[in-house]
């Protein structure tokens, strides 16, 4: 059983989504729909949602204003945003969920099934929200910090910190420069679609590595030595486009 509400300044797509809703996700029991930032400030201070779907673009404020106002969030956030790379680049590296415009029904179902998984505190998602809000006020995409919730809490790290990630079935180890790696509960895949404009290399089906750290690779090409000095291994079938994503061939 759960209450959402809406918040966009466009009728048409607030319909939509009450369309998809009605029809195809039982689960919701409540919708509400605000066109502004204050319109939809005002409704939670008596309306206790489990899910706020939030578009990007608003005119006056923002979702990220909304965000900014929000001081202790029980609730879950779905970003709708048309296509912008970097709020969507801004909003993965902070661990929250989004839907492209249109919003396909199939999407919509698939991350309120990801709402009901999700176990973060109110702390932590005010830190992850608090993150997102950083990494929009940032100019390069390189400075934007990633976070990653565990069963440790939430980690946040810039991308030149990362070593190396390292496969473990559907769960991923995190290298990073200086600190000790922890254990995050998303595969490998995830990570190396996320890094994916910042030429990460699969040295390996279990090994994702920065090419910013590499120093040098082994005479016989078989392993790459980092800056920390481990070595991460390079598959046979991997080797040739190892070499060239290093410019080595």
């Amino acid at each position: 059983m759960i209450k959402v509400l809406i918040i966009d300044d466009e009728q048409k797509a607030r319909n939509i989504l009450v369309h998809y809703i009605t029809n195809f996700i039982p689960e919701i029991t409540e919708t509400r729909q605000a066109d502004s930032v204050d319109a939809a400030l005002e409704i939670l201070k008596e309306y206790k949602p489990g899910i706020v779907f939030l578009d990007v673009e608003m005119p006056h404020k923002n979702g990220f204003d909304f965000l900014i106002a929000l001081h202790e969030p029980k609730f879950d956030v779905i970003f709708t945003t048309a296509y912008n790379q970097y709020a969507i680049q801004a909003i993965r590296f902070s661990a929250l969920d989004y839907l492209l415009k249109p919003v396909d029904p199939d999407e919509l179902k698939a991350a309120v099934s990801r709402h009901a998984e999700k176990k973060e505190s109110a702390l932590e998602k005010k830190q992850l929200f608090d993150n997102l809000v950083q990494n929009i006020d940032k100019k390069d995409i390189r400075d934007f910090r990633i976070a990653v919730p565990s069963n440790e809490g939430v980690y946040f790290f810039t991308i030149d910190e990362i070593l190396r990630l390292e496969a473990d079935r559907s769960y991923t180890h995190i290298h990073l420069v200086g600190k000790r790696p922890f254990i995050a509960s998303k595969t490998l895949k995830h990570f190396e679609e996320m890094l994916e404009e910042f030429q990460f290399i699969r040295t390996h089906k279990s090994h994702l590595v920065n090419p910013r750290h590499i120093t040098r690779v082994s005479n016989d090409n078989e392993f790459v030595i980092l800056t920390d000095g481990s070595k991460v291994d390079v598959s046979r079938r991997k080797k040739e486009d190892v070499l060239q994503q290093l410019k080595l061939r």
